[in-house]
Formats: C-alpha cells, sequence, structure tokens
C-alpha cells in the first residue's frame, strides 16, 4: 500500500511541470513543480523503499535564494502568522476579533500565509491555508460565481483562489468531504466563476469600472482596484481573460488619472486629493497589465515617489502600505528598496506583542495587509514577480 501511494506522488510529481506549462503558470510554481521532480527522481534512485522519508520541498528556502530577508521582517511575520493561526475560527474564516468579516478578509488572510513560501500542503500552516480555501469557495455563490455580498470582497477573495491555484493540491483540499457536499468545487472551477462574475459585472458597467454591487452602472478606483489584480492574478494562473476586458478597465483608470499623476476616486475627472492608496492601485494596475508605455502610468509612478504621496492618516494606513509596496515594488525597485527599510521600522513599531496589527477594519484585516506589505522581501506570490 505505501509503495502504492509513493508511486502516485512519484507519477503526480514527474507530470507537475508539464502541467504547468501546458496552462501557462507562473515561473515560480513552474519552479516549484521542478523542485518536486527532482525528489521524485531521487526517489526513483532509491527504488520507492518504503522506509524512505518524503521531504518538504524547500518551498520557502527556494522563494528567497539568492536574497537577503532583514531579520526583523522574518521575526515579524513568524509573529503574525502565528496570530492569524490562533485567530481563524473552525470553519475557516477569520470572524471573532471584531471588524471587517467575509471571503475577502479571508482571502487576504490566506495570501498572507501563501506569501511566506510555507508547502501550503504539507507545511506547518497547511490546515489554516486549506480551511481558508474552503471557506472562500463556500462563500461563493455556486450559479452566479458571486463570491460575498460585494465586490471588494470578491476581488480580494478572487485574487487569493488565483494564488492558491496550482500551489494547494487539489487532492487534499476536501480530502475528508463528503461526496455530495454542495461546496465541493475545485479551485479551478471556483476561480473561473468568479472570473466569469467580474466580466459579466463589468459588461453591465457604463464606464468599464466595478462598484460595490456587480449590478452597479457607476464606478470606483478602489473596487476596480481590488477586481482588476484579482483577473491579472487570474489570468496569470492560466484562466482566461479576454484582453477586450483589460483594455476597457485600463481605459477606465486612466480617465480617473490627471496630469499630475492624481487618482480620482468616483465619478469623472476631478475631485482629486492626496490620496497615495488610490494612485499605488493605478500604479500597480498599469504595471501588472504590461502598459507602462501609458503617459498615466508615468505620472502616477513620479507622484507616488514624491514627497506629496507619503501617507498624511492612519485612517487608511495599511491598506495604503499594501497598496504602495506592490506598486512602488513594480515601479522602481530601488525605490521600493529606499521606502520598504522605513516600512520595516514602521510596523515593527506598532505590531503588538502577540503578533497583530490594529487597524479600523479589524485586526484581522490590518495584520494580513500589513503581513503582505512586508511580504515584498520573500517574492513568492506570482502576483509579486516583477
Amino acid at each position: 500500500m505505501i509503495r502504492n501511494i509513493m508511486l502516485e506522488t512519484f507519477i503526480g510529481w514527474i507530470t507537475a511541470p508539464f502541467k504547468y506549462l501546458r496552462l501557462g503558470k507562473s515561473s515560480m510554481r513552474f519552479r516549484t513543480a521542478v523542485v518536486g521532480l527532482g525528489s521524485a527522481i531521487a526517489l526513483c534512485a532509491y527504488g520507492f523503499s518504503g522506509s524512505i522519508a518524503l521531504a518538504q520541498a524547500p518551498w520557502r528556502e527556494n522563494a528567497v535564494q539568492g536574497q537577503t530577508v532583514p531579520r526583523d521582517v522574518r521575526e515579524m511575520y513568524e509573529k503574525g502568522l502565528t496570530w492569524l493561526e490562533k485567530n481563524q475560527d473552525n470553519t475557516g474564516r477569520w470572524t471573532g476579533s471584531g471588524g471587517d468579516a467575509g471571503p475577502g478578509v479571508t482571502g487576504l488572510c490566506l495570501m498572507s500565509f501563501l506569501a511566506y513560501g510555507e508547502d501550503p500542503n504539507f507545511g506547518a500552516y497547511n490546515p489554516t491555508v486549506r480551511k481558508a480555501v474552503q471557506a472562500i469557495i463556500a462563500d461563493q455563490n455556486a450559479k452566479t460565481g458571486y463570491i460575498g455580498t460585494s465586490m471588494y470582497h470578491h476581488g480580494f477573495a478572487m485574487l487569493a483562489l488565483a494564488e492558491a491555484y496550482g500551489a494547494v493540491d487539489e487532492r487534499l483540499l476536501w480530502e475528508g468531504a463528503k461526496a455530495d457536499d454542495s461546496r465541493r468545487r475545485s479551485i479551478g472551477e471556483a476561480l473561473e466563476l468568479a472570473v466569469r462574475t467580474a466580466i459579466t459585472s463589468q459588461n453591465k458597467n457604463n464606464v468599464g469600472g466595478w462598484r460595490y454591487s456587480p449590478d452597479a452602472s457607476d464606478a470606483d478606483t478602489s473596487v476596480s482596484g481590488s477586481i482588476m489584480v484579482g483577473l491579472l492574478a487570474a489570468r496569470n494562473a492560466g484562466i482566461e481573460v479576454p484582453d477586450k476586458n483589460i483594455d476597457k478597465a485600463i481605459a477606465y483608470f486612466t480617465s480617473m488619472t490627471s496630469t499630475s499623476g492624481q487618482v480620482a476616486y468616483a465619478g469623472g475627472l476631478g475631485g482629486f486629493d492626496n490620496s497615495p492608496a488610490r494612485v499605488s492601485i493605478a500604479t500597480l494596475v498599469y504595471s501588472i497589465s504590461g502598459r507602462k508605455d501609458l503617459k498615466e502610468f508615468k505620472a502616477t509612478s513620479t507622484f507616488l515617489k514624491s514627497s506629496d504621496s507619503n501617507e498624511t492618516s492612519d485612517h487608511y494606513g495599511e491598506y495604503t502600505a499594501y497598496y504602495k509596496a506592490q506598486a512602488l515594488f513594480q515601479a522602481d525597485i530601488g525605490a521600493w528598496e529606499k521606502w520598504n527599510k522605513s516600512l520595516i521600522q514602521d510596523l515593527k513599531a506598532k505590531q503588538k506583542n502577540d503578533g497583530h496589527f490594529d487597524g479600523n477594519y479589524g485586526a484581522p484585516v490590518a495584520t494580513s495587509m500589513s503581513l503582505l506589505s512586508l511580504a515584498l522581501n520573500f517574492r513568492f506570490l506570482p502576483i509579486y514577480e516583477r
């Protein structure tokens, strides 16, 4: 029996790299699959001996190979994950610590674990990861594909599914669940449904973006940013996302970007203020959609690196840091490295002894977004690749 299990594992590892190539997975996932291939070849050399222990692939070590991750980052990150792990409820959600809750919050917390690079299938956080993925799928309407009760939640949940797709072993995801369990869909199926919802919503929208409701006719750059990053991550994972929809969303963002690089919230041009969060969102969207050629990208990235983009309010502190870290990393690695040093010190001073961060939207949101703003130091999530 042991030999059969090991043979099945060997076959899965052997075929994994070719599966990722066929589906157009990210380079990081392909590199992880190659690690598995090497392990499989080693098992073959040992003749599938039942006495050989299956070694875990060195995910995090590979992810940061050749990089120096500051000690403060590692320590803060581990403390934060410990708090998140302890505060996940039995359903896989983060609901008992006050503040916002829902599939978007679950998605942000899930990505915090995936971004650290531990093996999500056999590593220390495997139960936490698996329960979180199950919870997001359970919160999805099986018919419409809508996740949660707000397109904000839908966007962050869709992004988390995209990052889990190809990393979390589908064969283990529903292990122990009943065959007729209504939640029981694969990550790929759930992700395709989520993408379809986002596309259908945009096609109904008068300006090519998204608002809180999937049936909204207007849009804002904050909600639209969460959906766009989710769609681009899904496309990166191999899910079909029509170019025309990406182009339509980019056109919406350019219409909301001023020549100074400031980005409006809703409506049309006008109503600009000092919002580094919105400038960061637009910069990130332009970057990961491959539109750094746009004059709007040059304007937003220049504004983002100026002193005018310094955070002036704690109200959106962790939200701004979450997007600004990614935007600077994509736009100008030198600017990110400089800003990252100050961010580390800022977050070190704000983190509580038990590992959590406080924020206006509750500790799970503040903790996960703060950790994810540090996660560029690990550079493991595919969406964090430059």
